[in-house]
C-alpha cells in the first residue's frame, strides 16, 4: 500500500457505515491522485444471477452525468439519420456505417440502431458482442426513439447489470464534482436498482453498498436508508 493510501485509510473507521451524503463526502476528500479519479459504487445484491428471472439490469439516467461525454454512433434510415443527427450523434447512417465498422472501426462507446437497420447489424456480432457494443433492446439501444435514445446517452444514461458474483458495478461521477452530485447520483441509481428488484428474489436484497474513487478506499454505505 502507497504512503498516500496508507495516510488515508488510517482516517477511516473501517467498521462504521455513512449515509450516501457523508460517503459522497468521505470519497471526494480521499481522491487526492493528480488525476480526476471516477466514483465508483459497487453492490452486492442477494440474488442468484444464475437464474434467468434474477438478473438484475436496467438503464438509469444520472442526473449529473457521469463526468465523461461519450461518442454515440447511430445505424438507422431515412428521417432517423437525421433524426440521431439533431440530437448530437457523433455518426449516423445506414449501410456505409456497417461497412466502417467491418473493417475495424470501433472509435465509439454506444452503437445505438433502429429496428429495421438490426437486420444487416447482426452479421458484426462476432466484432461488437464481444466488445458490449452490439445494440440490445434491454440496454435501450435497439429503438426508434433515436433522437430521446442519443440525448439520454450523452447526458449522462448508464446501463447497469448485475454480474455473476451477484455484484453491480457503476460509476456515479467524478472526484472533480460538488460531493451533493455525487450522492444525488448514487441515489438515483439506487432508486433504480431497488426498482428493478425481482420477484423472485428472497430475503435481504441490498446485501452491501460501497462507495470508492479510482485510487481511494471503499467507503461503505448504510443499508437501512430508504432508496426508494
Amino acid at each position: 500500500m502507497g504512503k498516500r493510501l496508507a495516510a488515508i485509510e488510517k482516517q477511516l473507521d473501517p467498521s462504521k457505515v455513512y449515509s450516501v451524503e457523508a460517503a459522497a463526502a468521505v470519497v471526494k476528500k480521499a481522491a487526492t491522485a493528480k488525476f480526476d479519479e471516477t466514483i465508483e459504487i459497487h453492490i452486492r445484491l442477494g440474488v442468484d444471477p444464475k437464474q434467468s428471472d434474477q438478473n438484475v439490469r436496467g438503464i438509469v439516467v444520472l442526473p449529473n452525468g457521469t463526468g465523461k461525454s461519450k461518442r454515440v454512433v447511430v445505424v438507422a434510415k431515412g428521417e432517423k439519420i437525421k433524426e440521431a443527427e439533431a440530437a448530437g450523434a457523433e455518426l449516423a447512417g445506414d449501410a456505409e456505417i456497417i461497412e466502417k465498422i467491418s473493417k475495424g472501426w470501433l472509435d465509439f462507446d454506444v452503437l445505438v440502431a433502429t429496428p429495421d437497420a438490426m437486420k444487416d447489424l447482426t452479421k458484426l456480432g462476432k466484432l461488437l458482442g464481444p466488445k458490449g457494443l452490439m445494440p440490445n433492446p434491454k440496454a435501450g439501444t435497439v429503438t426508434f426513439d433515436v433522437g430521446r435514445t442519443v440525448k439520454e446517452l450523452k447526458a449522462g444514461r448508464i446501463e447497469f447489470k448485475v454480474d455473476a458474483a451477484g455484484i453491480v458495478h457503476s460509476i456515479v461521477g467524478k472526484a472533480s464534482f460538488p460531493e451533493e452530485k455525487i450522492a444525488q447520483n448514487t441515489k438515483t441509481l439506487l432508486h433504480a436498482l431497488v426498482a428493478a428488484k425481482p420477484s423472485s428474489a428472497k430475503g435481504q436484497y441490498l446485501q452491501s453498498i460501497t462507495l470508492a474513487s479510482t485510487m481511494g478506499p471503499g467507503v461503505k454505505i448504510d443499508l437501512s436508508q430508504k432508496f426508494e
